[in-house]
């Protein structure tokens, strides 16, 4: 897969930077020393995490390298891996094991998430944020545009029900709080809203195709998105945007 592209994840930095820091204000650990983000990508939510606990030791986990770089220009006293985060091992147990917007990325949930709970110290947490949008507009457009070109299904599979999260997690030594947020983001236009999912959903649907297909898809795709996402009366657009969120505390008993 082509690597990330920083700038244009960062085009909407305050967008993506709000449920990061929304599902942050609910880890209930005050005094964490060892904090894991998972899928940091350039940094903003390592950020978050630094300013939290300025005092703990900090690793950024992604599997980019354009990101990583990114990330440790900018915060140099954190420490950075390049790694399948699906795999990664920390070397001791983890106060705060973090994941926003990284894990909806990663098949089998059900092995994925007691493998992560796994990696917490008594009382330790899991912090997950996840866009929930897969039924969405945005998202199942892109399918039917896909289909339309006789593309083979490439994004991502939806997510796992609120009642499996709870009992993943549950039956495996954590107390589970999860919640579900719709965010409606005012877009400029619905070009915008292109340029936004260019750096994530847009992805796999694109990378394999030609300059030609890719500017083909992305004429169709816009086409359907005028057609499915009325303008406001002041010229405005709202892109709904759920996102589920998981705080998970690893009991000491």
């Amino acid at each position: 897969m082509v690597d990330w592209n920083p700038s244009l994840y960062l085009q909407f930095a305050s967008e993506r930077t709000r449920p990061a820091a929304e599902l942050l204000a609910r880890i209930p650990h005050p005094d964490a020393r060892y904090v894991a983000d998972l899928g940091c990508g350039p940094g903003n939510s390592t950020g978050l995490l630094r300013n939290a606990w300025p005092h703990a030791h900090i690793t950024g986990v992604d599997n980019s390298p354009a990101m990583l770089e990114k990330a440790q220009r900018t915060l140099s006293d954190c420490r950075f891996q390049e790694a399948d985060i699906s795999q990664w091992m920390p070397e001791q147990p983890l106060d705060v094991l973090y994941a926003n917007a990284s894990l909806q990325w990663i098949p089998d949930h059900p092995t994925l998430m007691p493998r992560l709970a796994s990696l917490l110290a008594p009382d330790g947490v899991l912090a997950v944020q996840m866009p929930d949008n897969w039924q969405e507009p945005s998202h199942a457009l892109m399918r039917q545009v896909g289909s339309e070109m006789g593309l083979a299904s490439r994004g991502r599979v939806p997510l796992s029900g609120v009642q499996a999260y709870y009992a993943m997690l549950s039956n495996n030594g954590c107390e589970v709080d999860i919640w579900r947020t719709t965010y409606f983001h005012p877009m400029a236009s619905h070009q915008a809203i292109v340029d936004w999912l260019s750096a994530t959903g847009l992805r796999p649907w694109l990378q394999d195709l030609d300059a030609e297909r890719q500017q083909t898809f992305l004429q169709r795709y816009l086409q359907l998105l005028v057609e499915h996402y009325p303008r406001q009366q002041n010229g405005q657009i709202l892109l709904a945007f759920p996102r589920l969120f998981i705080v998970a505390r690893r009991l000491t008993s």
